[in-house]
């Protein structure tokens, strides 16, 4: 799975359970203040990004430092990297 198709399923995910438009679907977008998410939207998008990516998003110290949409993108290179 190369860096094109996470950014693409990601944006799918934001697009279809949180309603967020395309255009503001941008690397730098903050996950919060942006996109307008809260705590309990979290628990969804994680739910969401596992099912679409089929992965086991652990609570780990490196989720709680997600901020931007950047930041998902490369957290979900990485497990998918590491193999899970």
């Amino acid at each position: 799975m190369n860096e094109q198709e996470i950014i693409d399923i990601t944006n799918k995910v934001f697009e279809e359970s949180f309603e967020i438009e395309k255009d503001r679907l941008k690397p730098e977008a903050h996950i919060f203040t942006d996109l307008g998410l809260d705590s309990l939207d979290i628990v969804d998008l994680v739910a969401a990004l596992q099912k679409s990516f089929g992965v086991n998003i652990r609570n780990e110290e490196k989720v709680r430092n997600i901020r931007t949409l950047q930041d998902i993108y490369q957290f979900i290179s990485a497990i998918k990297k590491e193999g899970q």
